[in-house]
């Protein structure tokens, strides 16, 4: 089974995160990078189905050469071999570009199914799988907490509201992972996968490499914007209700404050 996984590089969810004097973006300097949460949980599936029924995982992603790290981190995983967009014109590209240039590099591996996580952790836009999916004309299955198959279909068990709805198509398929590290758990590299990692192939493709025109990249075709960046207000400091009260004084003054100044009774 040949299993394509498109992942992304994200700042470390302890990261502070600062917005840049532009208010379009954040400060990157001194983040710990990682990679995507969720795609973790992609590359797990992957290597899960690779050992049921054989085959390459290969792993995609984009951007400058700090994300090497990131594909040699699944490589040490188990991954068999990565690809890395690498073009000065994606720096400037928009989300449904780059999603453009991935679905690309994917396709050029002739993938039979396409993993990757339903969300990242730094925009939180969740559209990447659907939008790849419908470039390539794939079905899509999304929101996975498993994911199994006979080499032939595939069938995911997705959650909805009070239970879980099971989902199936045949092969080409992209499937979205949902969960948590509790349901998939990841594994480590170890230091002999880091090891291997080092001589496994990592290739690094450019637009015109995968058919695309680096001028459909530039600014000034882009279809999203970001207009700005805001942090979070700062949360008003906790109330204390004490004042010497006694206990059914305290309740008395909490519903008076419930009531009367947040007016939520």
């Amino acid at each position: 089974m040949n299993i394509v996984v498109i992942i992304k590089q994200t700042p470390d969810t302890e990261s502070v995160i600062r917005i840049a004097p532009d208010n379009k973006s954040i400060v990157t300097e001194g983040l710990k990078w990682i990679i995507n949460p969720y795609d973790e949980f992609a590359i797990e599936a992957a290597l899960r189905l690779k050992s049921k029924h054989g085959g390459n995982v290969t792993v995609v992603t984009y951007g400058p050469p700090r994300v090497v790290e990131a594909l040699r981190t699944a490589l040490a995983m188990g991954a068999d071999d990565a690809v890395h967009v690498d073009d000065p014109a994606m720096k400037t590209a928009d989300f449904l570009r780059v999603t453009r240039a991935l679905a690309a590099a994917a396709t050029e591996c002739d993938p039979e199914i396409i993993l990757m996580g339903s969300r990242a952790v730094d925009y939180d836009q969740g559209q990447r799988g659907a939008i790849v999916a419908e470039m390539l004309g794939w079905p899509h299955l999304p929101l996975a907490v498993s994911l199994e198959s006979d080499g032939k279909v595939v069938t995911i068990e997705r959650p909805i509201e009070g239970g879980k709805v099971t989902l199936e198509s045949p092969l080409p398929v992209l499937v979205t992972l949902g969960g948590s590290h509790a349901i998939w758990n990841p594994r480590y590299a170890s230091l002999p996968g880091i090891m291997k990692a080092k001589k496994k192939p990592l290739k690094a493709r450019k637009l015109t490499d995968l058919g695309l025109d680096p001028a459909d990249f530039g600014p000034e075709t882009a279809r999203i914007r970001i207009t700005s960046l805001e942090m979070p207000p700062q949360r008003a400091a906790g109330r204390m209700i004490d004042d010497g009260l006694d206990t059914e004084g305290k309740a008395r003054e909490l519903v008076r404050v419930l009531h009367e100044e947040a007016r939520v009774i």
